[in-house]
């Protein structure tokens, strides 16, 4: 199984697809698609929705379309089905008609809810879906039978039955399960409810498992594993061909893209512009902590709030945004790896008209292959004064390549060149944390608040060096290769400033 990355991309003829097939502007980022050469039963739960009075949105009519394909004998391809969309995008409306549809279609059908607990599941299920029912025009044919312990909703006609269950390893326990959802993934700890529900589902031919959840934190252990088993399945099978009997579908924002942004919520709120509206989502902004708003409605895992680091000035980052800045001198380079080596990044440092020096986050992407290119590429373009890389860190096993690649790694006795690749040792690397520090403080430098480098400027940790400090990949709670990238470029611009020559680097952006 491939490794997963927040800045995949599936192919562009997907989304054209989904756009033309269902009026879906807003695709998810991992999504199966939906196979032409089977039949659906999608068109039928659309009526049911239309029914309960939820017309079904462009995107509620792909997950369910796809969801309910049938193979050649009448049997649902898909045995399970993830959902991972943000908060009021009308999922609860989704779950509700695919219950009703299930109970009115087959008879005889064992269909079990659970969402947090048992008190919750109660709670939506009295509150929200006999609501629906009872308000619409299938009240006739449904009766609710609310005996604690014993709630059902009962459809006499096909003899059919809708029921609650708690967290427990004992749910589904009892007659064979036709379908089971488990809702609010997210606040589920482990795996018992699906271990429960799978073996009641075996003897049914027409059984299926669905879960849903806007994203989770650090604790929702089941959740992240079905997220990161379902990116995977999704990117293998569109790159072999082959899809699974499992289908899968995120809407999801990597942190590059700016929260407070409305582009960003067109690409990740698939409600959004028919029942949800921009000032909707804009009061939630205001209203809820970032770290919320980002699980809530851009579907990202909430990671815990580290404690302040005292050496580390995050608190002035937010007053030194500058307006985007093309530098007109001297500049340096440097890059950096994660201490998983599952991403890198390019900084640069350049100093402004205003004496404050410019730190800009250059590239940041998965892997370490695209780094020894890049890196040259920039070198031949724009001539810095140096590139800079940490000695003793993960990016330094890229120093033969990047030399090999034409970069100059001159000895202590050679003359300092443009482009020359610079090593620094432990003492240079506490330096240059302590002057980028200083720097912060003092209101000298200047950045375009990129959400990668600010990201990794509050999240950052330090850890003693001697009497000095530096910074500490392996406790911080995300990645900080592209701090460290601009540490790095802001101390090589201050060491080789003025001892090379004269080259504007103006020429270089045309």
């Amino acid at each position: 199984m491939t490794t997963t990355s927040e800045t995949w991309a599936p192919p562009t003829e997907f989304a054209e697809d989904l756009k033309e097939r269902y009026g879906l502007e807003c695709p998810p980022r991992w999504g199966t698609p939906r196979n032409p050469a089977r039949k659906s039963l999608g068109p039928k739960l659309w009526k049911v929705m239309e029914k309960l009075g939820a017309p079904p949105m462009p995107w509620q009519k792909y997950v369910t379309d796809v969801a309910l394909e049938l193979d050649e004998n009448g049997v649902f391809v898909h045995r399970e089905a993830g959902l991972s969309v943000s908060r009021q995008q009308g999922k609860t409306e989704l779950i509700l008609g695919l219950q009703v549809h299930r109970a009115m279609a087959w008879h005889r059908q064992n269909i079990i809810y659970a969402a947090q607990d048992r008190n919750m599941a109660r709670q939506r299920w009295e509150d929200e879906f006999w609501e629906k029912i009872s308000d619409s025009g299938l009240a006739k044919r449904a009766r609710i039978r609310k005996s604690n312990g014993n709630e059902k909703i009962l459809w006499p006609a096909t003899r059919s039955r809708m029921g609650i269950t708690a967290n427990t390893e004992s749910a589904g326990h009892g007659p064979a399960l036709d379908l089971g959802i488990i809702d609010e993934a997210f606040k589920h700890e482990d795996d018992r409810l699906e271990q429960a529900f799978s073996p009641a589902m075996t003897t049914r031919p027409m059984a299926q498992l669905w879960w849903a959840s806007a994203g989770g934190n650090t604790k929702s252990v089941w959740l992240n594993k079905k997220r990161a088993i379902g990116r995977a399945l999704i990117e293998e099978a569109w790159k072999t061909g082959v899809w699974p009997g499992v289908c899968y579908f995120e809407w999801f924002a990597p942190e590059d893209m700016p929260r407070d942004d409305p582009a960003t919520w067109y690409a990740t709120l698939p409600a959004l512009g028919h029942t949800v509206t921009e000032a909707v989502i804009a009061a939630e902004l205001v209203k809820l902590d970032p770290a919320e708003f980002d699980r809530a409605y851009l579907n990202r895992t909430r990671k815990p709030t580290p404690p302040t680091d005292p050496n580390v000035p995050k608190a002035q980052w937010p007053g030194l945004v500058g307006e985007k800045w093309r530098p007109g001198g001297d500049v340096a380079l440097a890059f950096d790896v994660s201490d998983a080596r599952d991403y890198a990044s390019i900084g640069v440092a350049s100093l402004r008209e205003d004496g404050r020096t410019h730190l800009e986050l250059i590239d940041r992407r998965p892997g370490t292959e695209w780094l020894v290119p890049a890196v040259t590429r920039l070198t031949r373009l724009w001539r810095p004064l140096a590139v800079a890389v940490a000695g003793r860190s993960p990016a330094a096993s890229l120093v033969d390549e990047m030399v090999a690649a034409g970069l100059r790694a001159p000895t202590l006795s050679d003359e300092p060149e443009r482009g020359d690749l610079v090593v620094l040792r432990q003492g240079d690397m506490i330096e240059a944390c302590g002057q980028i520090a200083d720097a912060i403080r003092q209101g000298r430098v200047a950045h375009l608040d990129q959400p990668p480098l600010t990201g990794a400027v509050n999240d950052a940790r330090t850890r003693r060096a001697g009497d000095a400090w530096t910074l500490d990949r392996r406790s911080s709670s995300r990645d900080i290769s592209p701090l460290v990238a601009v540490t790095l470029a802001k101390w090589a611009l201050a060491a080789r400033a003025g001892a090379a020559d004269d080259y504007d680097v103006a020429d270089s952006f045309g």
